[in-house]
């Protein structure tokens, strides 16, 4: 027995056609007739209950009043109402990406911490898979009955990396340089686990299409705004991955550890990922000449400026007609598009005092970093939906062939009816996934310069007007992270000076513990950067 399913979006048809062939469908559904829609229609039922309202949720609903509140300074009330939309015991990777992003926000530097600590054991779970049994992976059974949005949460690749990252500046602002170099070097050897995953996910989905007979690519999709996720930018990204960020903060604490020959590949790497920055390119040029340079009082200061957040997952729904021996079965469809949630702004220039100014340089779009990671994902997204509104068609057909071929009207009405809950169970279930971690930045750019010992007064623009915080530095480097958020400019400075040896000193792991009281907000007017001596 073959099926010739057509698939069509709205009223036009796909160009190519989507075809998809079922060569002697072994389905249950056609072995044993009635009794066989009867087991699916169950086996539908039990996956549904099984899932529970994650089939349902609606993650872009619920970060907006999340990121509404952040963005009015409200910190503390962003997290009450995440916490109101994460009420189970188990909570899942997502939330704690976003309650670590929350908490740095707030200064709760420790808490932060450990809440990205507790993400990342999901991610390096994630990684020991990858490494000794990748298939598994590429599997989710309800995920080919229901949706996306019951498979496990694994996080983005970039959001994988990014955590790492942001691990690395909490460090930094705790003053633990060692336990920095660990988190970045962590994120190479990620790097390098994602990179040989994926060369073996695209290989098997394309087997998988190639075997099933069906199409794979987001271009045959009429109505679907290409155009998002696939243009120059998101084009010239080497992978979806890679941060020049990340690779530019390890050139930066080796240097400040003053290992000048694992600093070098650092810089360079980021020159590479954000190509003709001068900014990014001094960097590796005057490395030599500034580790060989001796003491003299000032501090090397890196700004980290991230501004916006993260693009929105939202679904949108097609509707499928699927021609089934000639009897057209209308299934629901849908795919997810990303939607740019704010305007982020960076600024040009760093002001500081009211002479020096510092170069602001663009360095990695988490923007343009999701988009290239739902393209590279939207082969095996396609897949999953051909084959899940394949086996909701066939099934529906069976169910109303069964009713046709029924002489009892009571029977018939039974089956009918069956017919129908399945179709509307479709509907309501068909939902594309939204999860992504919405709390990081849109864009992230990097400043650099050195700085008196003592307080500064550091001045930028923003899209509300000039804005400013006034800073105290000391040590011979330090890092400090401002984030443009609609109306806030939020301030992360270290809390902790570095004692040298590689250990935190007393003074400074007693104000890191000490932190968690306060919002970095521009209410807080002086903070103290500190760095290793």
């Amino acid at each position: 027995m073959e099926f010739h399913i057509s698939l069509k979006l709205t009223d036009k048809p796909l160009s190519p056609k989507l075809t998809v062939q079922l060569s002697a469908y072994r389905s249950s559904v056609f072995r044993h007739g009635a009794s066989g829609w009867r087991c699916a229609l169950a086996v539908f039922g039990l996956v549904l209950c099984l899932s529970g309202c994650a089939a349902f949720r609606s993650y872009d609903t619920e970060l907006r009043n999340t990121l509404d509140r952040t963005s009015g300074g409200n910190v503390d009330d962003a997290i009450k109402v995440l916490n109101s939309n994460n009420r189970g015991i188990n909570k899942d990777l997502l939330y704690y990406l976003e309650l670590g992003m929350l908490q740095r926000l707030g200064d709760r530097y420790p808490d932060s911490q450990k809440s990205w600590m507790t993400a990342n054991t999901y991610v390096q779970a994630w990684e020991d898979t990858a490494q000794t049994n990748p298939l598994t992976l590429f599997r989710g059974a309800a995920s080919y009955l229901i949706n996306d949005k019951v498979r496990p949460y694994e996080g983005h690749d970039y959001e994988k990396v990014m955590l790492l990252t942001y691990i690395t500046l909490n460090f930094l602002a705790m003053g633990d340089y060692e336990n920095a170099r660990v988190a970045i070097k962590q994120t190479h050897e990620l790097e390098a686990v994602i990179a040989n995953l994926r060369s073996k996910e695209v290989l098997s989905v394309e087997q998988d299409a190639l075997r099933r007979g069906a199409q794979t690519s987001f271009r045959e999709l009429n109505g679907y705004p290409v155009e998002t996720i696939d243009n120059p930018a998101v084009n010239a990204l080497k992978n979806s991955y890679q941060s020049a960020l990340a690779h530019y903060l390890a050139g930066f604490i080796y240097e400040s550890l003053d290992e000048p020959s694992l600093a070098a590949p650092g810089y360079r790497l980021a020159n590479e990922l954000q190509p003709n920055q001068p900014l990014l390119e001094e960097a590796l040029r005057g490395l030599d000449l500034r580790v060989g340079a001796p003491d003299d009082g000032l501090t090397d200061v890196l700004f980290v400026i991230g501004s916006g957040t993260a693009p929105a997952l939202q679904s949108r729904q097609f509707r499928l007609p699927i021609s089934v021996n000639n009897t057209l079965i209308f299934i629901p469809v849908s795919f997810p598009v990303l939607v740019s949630t704010s305007s982020p702004y960076l600024p040009s220039q760093l002001k500081i005092d009211d002479g020096q100014t510092l170069t602001v340089a663009p360095i990695t779009s988490i923007n343009l970093m999701a988009r290239r990671a739902l393209k590279d994902d939207m082969p095996g997204i396609i897949l999953r939906a051909t084959i899940r509104s394949t086996a909701k068609a066939v099934a529906q057909y069976q169910m109303q062939h069964q009713a046709q071929k029924q002489k009892d009207s009571g029977t018939q009405l039974i089956e009918m009816t069956a017919a129908l809950a399945l179709a509307l169970g479709s509907v309501l279930t068909e939902s594309a996934d939204e999860r992504t971690w919405r709390t990081l930045p849109s864009e992230i750019a990097i400043a650099r310069g050195r700085l008196s010992a003592g307080t500064h007064t550091v001045r930028l623009q923003t899209l509300e007007g000039e804005r400013s915080v006034r800073l105290e530095v000391s040590g011979r480097y330090s890092v400090v992270d401002l984030r443009l958020l609609r109306h806030q400019l939020f301030v992360q400075p270290p809390v902790a000076a570095h004692g040298g040896g590689g250990e935190p000193s007393a003074a400074g792991a007693a104000a890191a513990l000490s932190t968690g009281s306060g919002q970095g907000t521009l209410e807080q007017q002086t903070h103290t950067m500190e760095g290793p001596k």
